[in-house]
């Protein structure tokens, strides 16, 4: 089959309606061979099979041993500027399997680029805004309380996980019951920062066991305390991109190229 093959005349072929074995052979034809090529052969139903050099082969033992770590690098970046965002699950509970298969395609793809000539930042963003964590700063009031002997109900779109059971009694260990004489949203409200930012420790601590590290941790509530995402939305609506309907707030990317609308 030799050591790499083309299917390019398959494709020609379903594009022109001409035999792809005829295509495969007038390209042969045209083609070439560099010092390194021992053999160009034409396979069935229209592949072309490229044979390296033994010797040529052979000669490049020295050349990677000489390149070390940098062998395959090239400059097809030239320093141009990557950033790559990956893993960025909810801070509202542990990792799972399917986020470390994230992590480790994402780190993986990180070194490619790198070694393809481009910076690359590496940003974790951390979806630390909206009615999950709300529902994370609930559960984690309520399994508090009932770590303290109070009669306490977990909210219907709570977590369950046995996980909040232990982030609650990490909380009383540190901070005792002084929370069960707050008011309850200011206690849900400094429960919530205190147990995003365990959480979040943890996830960082499970990515380092992976090898894999951030450049960035982005906080979407950044966004919201900056007024960013205010400002944002409004020279959206200003350039005609929002719209409201069907009681949601949608985003009109058909006019930049999208085949719909998005929520």
């Amino acid at each position: 089959h030799g050591d790499y093959a083309s299917s390019f005349p398959l494709k020609l072929a379903r594009a022109t309606g001409v035999n792809p074995l005829a295509i495969a052979n007038d390209m042969v034809g045209l083609i070439v061979p560099g010092p390194e090529i021992a053999s160009i052969a034409v396979a069935p139903p229209g592949f072309i099979n490229f044979t390296l050099k033994s010797d040529w082969l052979t000669r490049q033992v020295n050349s990677i041993l000489e390149a070390g770590d940098s062998y395959g690098d090239i400059e097809l970046g030239q320093g141009s500027r990557v950033q790559l965002e990956f893993v960025s699950v909810n801070p509202t509970g542990p990792l799972h399997v399917g986020h470390g298969r994230g992590a480790i395609l994402g780190s993986t793809l990180t070194h490619v680029l790198t070694a393809a000539g481009y910076r690359v930042e590496k940003e974790y963003y951390i979806n630390d805004a909206g009615s999950q964590v709300d529902a994370f700063a609930h559960s984690l009031y309520t399994r508090y309380q009932q770590c303290l002997g109070v009669d306490a109900e977990m909210p219907t779109d709570g977590y369950l996980g046995n996980y909040m059971v232990d982030l609650a009694k990490e909380v009383i260990a540190e901070e005792g019951d002084r929370f069960l004489a707050l008011p309850e949203q200011e206690a849900i409200s400094q429960l919530r920062q205190l147990g995003l930012e365990k959480i979040i420790k943890q996830l960082k601590s499970d990515l380092e066991l992976l090898g894999v590290s951030f450049d960035v941790w982005f906080s979407e509530q950044s966004l919201y305390d900056k007024e960013q995402y205010q400002r944002a939305m409004s020279l959206l609506r200003q350039g005609g991109y929002i719209t409201e309907k069907e009681n949601a707030t949608w985003f009109i990317s058909t006019a930049l190229g999208e085949d719909k609308d998005n929520v």
